[in-house]
């Protein structure tokens, strides 16, 4: 089993999840009392998240690229950062290394061609939304991807940093995000992206008429496929 360096903290909501995940698929595909070999570096989100509105991302591409080289020295032989968003700066933080980069897009591209979709919706931050970094990923394998419109873009960015990183859950946030995700449905999307490893704590399957694609599970599933490879 290989050794996985996992960038968390972003928030730590959701980075208990990936561990979690990743330790129930090892313990799954192996059995008796196996477990992932992880190593973990959490960081203190606040910082990242004011440069993240500071549009200061060189600085913050910057802190992540010594958070990798911890990890290697460490001993981790792959990375797999734990958050969507701050996959806009992964290209300037893995010039920090030679390890291999476990991408949350890629991984979810390939999950939803394995169920032969084309067009889907993605939520997440506005960053994520609005920008190019994460759709063009997606894109060049193949599928067509619609994004709310601006006025619902802020509502879902709101829940995500004043709600679901702080680990509120309100039910009108969820009915919001039904709403969202309906509305991606009506313009003819087959499957919408949870492209924001918070959001799951909030819906699930059961919040919409298409497949939902949540990208932690996904993620964590993609990184424990690539650590049990022989």
């Amino acid at each position: 089993m290989k050794t996985l360096g996992l960038i968390g903290g972003m928030s730590w909501e959701s980075t208990v999840t990936y561990y979690q995940i990743l330790n129930e698929t090892v313990k799954q595909r192996l059995g008796g009392l196996h477990s992932a070999e992880i190593l973990l570096y959490s960081v203190d989100f606040e910082p990242i998240e004011q440069l993240q509105h500071q549009q200061r991302w060189d600085e913050a591409g910057a802190l992540l690229a010594r958070v990798v080289q911890r990890l290697e020295s460490g001993g981790a032989e792959a990375i797999v950062l734990c958050t969507n968003t701050m996959h806009k700066v992964a290209d300037v933080m893995m010039q920090a290394t030679s390890l291999p980069l476990i991408h949350i897009a890629d991984a979810t591209a390939q999950a939803i061609l394995q169920q032969q979709l084309t067009t889907v919706g993605l939520l997440g931050t506005q960053f994520t939304m609005a920008e190019s970094f994460y759709k063009s990923r997606l894109v060049d394998q193949g599928l067509t991807v619609q994004v709310p419109g601006e006025a619902d873009q802020c509502i879902v960015h709101r829940i995500i940093y004043d709600e679901l990183c702080q680990g509120t859950i309100k039910d009108e946030s969820r009915q919001e995000y039904r709403r969202v995700i309906q509305s991606l449905v009506d313009q003819g999307c087959e499957g919408i992206i949870l492209g924001c490893t918070e959001i799951g704590l909030l819906v699930s399957a059961a919040d919409s008429t298409v497949p939902l694609f949540d990208t932690t599970q996904i993620h964590a599933i993609a990184a424990a496929d690539w650590a049990l490879q022989r």
